[in-house]
């Protein structure tokens, strides 16, 4: 029996599930990593518009938080979206109010050439934080 060259086809195949398994580990990380990253954003981003005085300026602080935040985290998104719920402002100086923030973030997969795996995914996250009851505010 000629078992010549058998060793060679062994380790190519060997070698192929390897670097297969090594591909699914960096999609993975890079999905992990870009969710942790998108509930940051979200989170910083309702914090910022929480501390503003008007709806317009709550709006541009959480946009400029939750790019900020994605960027010092190395996450880079081929679209960001950033929703701030202001009807709180439009309460009462004295009742209770809140500001929430949803950051969607479309993470690139293209340079992982993993077989099967999507160009890209979407990250959502939402976050709510209080405003001051007593803080002048305006809608």
């Amino acid at each position: 029996m000629n078992d010549r060259g058998s060793a060679t086809v062994e380790a190519m195949l060997a070698i192929t599930a390897i670097v297969l398994v090594i591909l699914l580990g960096v999609a993975g990380g890079r999905i992990t990593v870009a969710s942790a990253a998108v509930e940051a954003a979200a989170r910083d981003a309702a914090r910022q518009a929480s501390i503003a005085r008007t709806a317009s300026e709550a709006q541009a602080n959480a946009q400029a938080s939750a790019q900020d935040s994605l960027s010092s985290r190395g996450v880079s998104c081929t679209s960001v979206s950033v929703q701030v719920s202001t009807a709180g402002f439009s309460r009462p100086v004295g009742s209770p109010a809140i500001v929430s923030a949803t950051v969607s973030c479309t993470v690139p997969l293209g340079d992982v050439a993993f077989p099967g795996l999507p160009g890209s995914v979407h990250r959502t996250a939402s976050f709510t934080s209080p405003l001051d009851p007593y803080r002048g505010r305006e809608s």
